[in-house]
């Protein structure tokens, strides 16, 4: 089940604030989880045996890690992280491992493995990273363990955020699954929210993905493009990137306000930054924090000289690509940030565009994230590598071959390019709304109700993530 589906704006949605709000406070945890389990199940019931047993094993290891002590303690620990991070690798990395291997052995005249594909269980790697940070935490002694499991059990299924974030941790629910206040006002910035949300995806979003994907599947596999059609084709993947999941964001955001939960800002105007580093403050947020809490301060951060700090940074953004997907793509995405943060830190970010105002200042930056998101988006190798030679001029393309250049195109790319530089982020905006702020986006999420029924399903990007 999708935000955008009608059978969750008409019926799902609906169903669950009636009778959240029916029922007394005590109750509504354990009602969550019911409705957590069919939103996940709608997609695949199968896949809530795998949910179960993450839940199972971190809820029994938080209670022996916090009644242990000494070695019994890691080992407890251990078992968390074998276990989640056995799965997560089994279901999301076993087909990628394969076919590689495969390669290699064809390469060396050898029978290949014969191998069915697996199905890459939906949400996986955010609620893999939810529930490590729970476990890790008990463990660091920074919460305690959570005694109830219909506590746990609705911290892990809460359907907001449950399948594509914000990954929010334990930590910051921990109090708020004991008690919440439930305020009109924060009810009615959370509707506006979740409204503003699905504008961005199906308004913006949905519009720039056909651009982005006739870009590069004429790139696909080495094809050719034009050198203009390439650009335009990268632009149109970061604005769709952007809009869907900061749409999904500001919507699991709002959603969670209308149910009683406070959850951290996921995307705080990312493409404003002036530098790659500013870039990870301000993108997928809860993401880079958890890569930063859970991998790079225990690879030893920056406390061990400057060799070590950038190659913990190459580290971290490598695992971070291969967090994203299975693919030597995503590992060259991660290799070029983590390049560029190192490559920040070593020369201190003293780079003259950033005293230059406003979007000035960003644009280099913008540029590089530009030639990330190539990697990112591409089909294969040969297609990133392509891609990237029209966009410096090595093609015999048509400069506009493989893109629509019409007018009311380049003025769905001017507003892209003026919400990402110019315009606050959502919860900036909606902190105080104003009577017209609100009817405006009124009007907006009726658009984006009349867009959806009228358009094919189109999925959160991030859910196959």
């Amino acid at each position: 089940m999708v935000f955008s589906a009608y059978i969750f704006l008409f019926a799902f949605l609906p169903l669950v604030l009636a009778l959240y709000y029916a029922v007394p406070p005590r109750a509504r945890n354990a009602l969550l989880i019911p409705f957590g389990c069919l939103f996940y199940a709608w997609w695949r019931l199968d896949f809530l045996a795998l949910l179960g047993v993450s839940m199972i094993v971190d809820y029994w290891c938080g209670q022996k890690i916090a009644e242990s002590s000494g070695r019994a303690r890691k080992g407890y620990l251990a078992i968390s992280i074998v276990v989640q991070l056995g799965l997560l690798a089994y279901f999301k990395y076993a087909n990628f491992g394969i076919e590689n291997l495969n390669a290699l052995l064809e390469s060396l005249g050898i029978e290949p493995v014969a191998w069915t594909s697996i199905v890459l269980p939906m949400g996986i790697s955010f609620y893999t990273f939810k529930t490590m940070s729970y476990t890790i935490d008990v463990y660091r002694g920074e919460v305690q363990a959570q005694r109830s499991l219909v506590n746990f059990a609705c911290f892990l299924t809460l359907f907001p955020e449950f399948v594509a974030g914000p990954i929010v941790r334990y930590r910051i629910l921990a109090e708020q699954l004991e008690s919440r206040r439930y305020l009109l006002e924060r009810f009615a910035q959370g509707a506006l929210g979740f409204m503003l949300g699905l504008a961005k995806k199906v308004l913006l979003a949905d519009q720039f993905a056909p651009l982005a994907d006739r870009a590069f599947e004429s790139s696909a596999g080495g094809g050719s493009i034009g050198a203009a059609a390439a650009w335009l084709g990268t632009l149109a993947y970061a604005f769709q990137i952007y809009f869907d999941f900061s749409g999904y964001s500001d919507m699991a955001i709002g959603l969670g306000r209308m149910l009683g939960f406070e959850f951290p800002v996921n995307f705080d105007s990312p493409y404003k930054s002036k530098s790659i580093t500013e870039f990870w403050r301000r993108w997928h947020i809860t993401l880079s924090t958890w890569l930063r809490d859970y991998l790079y301060v225990p690879l030893g951060g920056n406390r061990k000289g400057d060799a070590r700090t950038y190659l913990n940074l190459e580290a971290t953004m490598l695992l971070g690509g291969l967090w994203h997907g299975a693919s030597w793509n995503f590992v060259l995405w991660g290799a070029w940030h983590g390049t560029w943060l190192a490559l920040e830190r070593m020369l201190g970010k003293r780079a003259f565009w950033q005293r230059l105002p406003g979007p000035l200042g960003a644009l280099p930056t913008f540029a590089l994230v530009l030639v990330g998101w190539v990697f990112f988006r591409a089909v294969d190798l040969p297609g990133s590598l392509a891609h990237l030679g029209a966009m410096v001029g090595n093609s015999s393309a048509p400069a506009l071959s493989g893109v629509d250049a019409s007018l009311p195109v380049l003025v769905l790319f001017a507003l892209g390019a003026a919400l990402v530089f110019l315009a606050p982020n959502s919860q900036q905006l909606l902190e105080r709304p104003r009577p017209a702020l609100a009817a405006c986006v009124a009007l907006l999420f009726v658009a984006a109700l009349c867009q959806v029924a009228a358009q094919a399903y189109s999925p959160f990007l991030y859910f196959q993530f």
